[in-house]
């Protein structure tokens, strides 16, 4: 499994446990005794996801998480809580938070919930690689291409794209191979196919 996860909590005992915990499910991970420690050590284009526990020493587990949000930190979070914290890491996963473990918790389940996590960081990636390599086709397009293939997924034929545009069919018809070559596409199905997958990649949580 790819990616770090970053274990953020001012207890040595704790961090070392759930390191050792990650560790012998085959887990990479690193601990930070504070949220300043992580905020200014963190790198948040490397894979990963992040263990906060709410209540720490200086900034707390939930201004971090608001900080991050603020931010657009991308990284799953999720929340370790004593019992009282717990309305407080409902409010946080209605943020957006990945999920929360009431302390004590089951090794299995968070270890389980910490893959599920790493999984959701790697197809969001997977998701933006994607869409930044339509994008790139997309910017390689001539303003007429881009004319064309928008009336090509309005569902025209040459002929009438050929009239609106005050061209000849041939042009038409020029401008349409070019434009799926372009886009790596055979088809008008493929190019709408394609465009549509860049807008879900970009809608990924």
């Amino acid at each position: 499994m790819n990616g770090t996860v970053h274990i953020v909590d001012d207890d040595e005992a704790i961090r070392d446990a759930l390191g050792w915990l990650l560790q012998s499910r085959g887990l990479a991970w690193q601990g930070y005794d504070s949220a300043e420690a992580f905020h200014q050590a963190v790198d948040q284009a490397r894979a990963g996801c992040l263990v906060l526990d709410i209540r720490m020493g200086g900034m707390s587990g939930l201004e971090l998480f608001n900080l991050l949000s603020e931010q657009g930190f991308p990284l799953p979070v999720i929340f370790l809580t004593g019992h009282g914290d717990v309305p407080m890491a409902v409010s946080a996963l209605k943020k957006g938070a990945f999920d929360f473990f009431e302390k004590p918790f089951n090794d299995n389940d968070l270890v389980n919930r910490v893959i599920e996590a790493l999984e959701n960081d790697a197809r969001r990636r997977d998701q933006e690689t994607a869409s930044d390599s339509i994008r790139h086709k997309l910017d390689a397009l001539t303003p007429r291409e881009r004319q064309i293939m928008d009336l090509i997924l309005a569902g025209k034929y040459n002929k009438v794209i050929a009239d609106e545009l005050s061209i000849s069919m041939r042009t038409v018809e020029v401008h349409r191979a070019n434009l799926l070559d372009k886009m790596g596409v055979r088809t008008a199905v493929e190019l709408a196919r394609l465009l549509q997958s860049a807008t879900e990649g970009r809608s990924a949580p």
